[in-house]
């Protein structure tokens, strides 16, 4: 397979699996949107294994085995995935670490399923959400991307949070809560009231304590965005704008994380793109 089928077919991933990844990174130069789906088709790899492997603690280490030997030039590129990371690691000054992290992060979810400190989930946030930001930064941002560091594990911590604080119900059906015990002790919040799904104040409180710390790890990440070259610049803080645009959304829908998904509309994701633009 060449490497032009190869990334199509790790857009086809994008496309199927995050419109909003896709669509924030859709105005990138060619070589570097290609490069963001090869980045992201990676990802989703490892966090299908934790989610719908047969077995996946054996299928993770696989997984990460394979990426040893891809590393060490080891690996027959016969998968369209490792073909098109291949080009991706041959054209930008790629680092091995956060992809190792990220899978480190991914194998935490299937050992860990309650934090206890804030602290505790951000450094879970930091390996599933914060290493993609810095896969990504060498191809965003080729000639300062050291620069950038903190500002995209800030950018990816509240990412997450948002997402955690957008699907509790969701991961309460896979026996999984991210919210830090420590916080909902601190608000009343019981587990058994999340399994109830109840929303009154003293839930909504913790939500909202645990909200202003991803706003302020937004806010961090903005702080830096004039550092990201023309380019890149409009499409990370898209993506972080509409990803904190999930937080009003959640707020819209009367904080039901329990029984509905919140989510941000395509006219609402154009209304940021086109406030960024002007």
């Amino acid at each position: 397979m060449n490497t032009k089928d190869a990334y199509e077919i790790c857009h086809t991933i994008i496309k199927q699996h995050s419109k909003t990844f896709a669509k924030a990174f859709s105005t990138l130069p060619q070589k570097k949107r290609q490069a963001v789906w090869a980045i992201y088709a990676f990802c989703r790899t490892v966090d299908d294994i934790v989610d719908e492997g047969q077995s996946p603690s054996s299928e993770l280490e696989q997984f990460e085995d394979q990426f040893n030997r891809f590393i060490r030039k080891e690996l027959p590129l016969t998968d369209p995935k490792w073909i098109a990371l291949d080009d991706v690691f041959q054209r930008f000054d790629m680092d091995a670490t956060p992809f190792f992290d990220m899978i480190k992060g991914q194998r935490m979810d299937l050992y860990v399923k309650r934090y206890e400190t804030l602290e505790e989930v951000e450094q879970y946030s930091y390996h599933v959400a914060s290493t993609v930001g810095l896969m990504l930064l060498p191809v965003l941002a080729p000639s300062n991307h050291q620069q950038l560091h903190n500002s995209a594990i800030a950018l990816g911590k509240a990412m997450q949070l948002t997402n955690i604080l957008r699907d509790i119900g969701e991961d309460l059906n896979r026996d999984r809560v991210y919210l830090p015990k420590a916080i909902m002790d601190a608000y009343g919040v019981a587990e058994k009231d999340l399994l109830i799904g109840e929303q009154g104040t003293a839930f909504i409180n913790m939500w909202e304590h645990i909200a202003a710390r991803a706003e302020n790890l937004y806010q961090e990440a903005f702080n830096d965005m004039h550092l990201y070259p023309v380019d890149a610049r409009l499409p990370v803080q898209g993506a972080g704008m509409m990803y904190r645009a999930i937080l009003k959304a959640v707020r819209l829908n009367q904080y039901n994380v329990f029984s509905q998904k919140s989510f941000v509309t395509k006219g609402e994701k154009e209304m940021i793109l086109n406030e960024l633009k002007a």
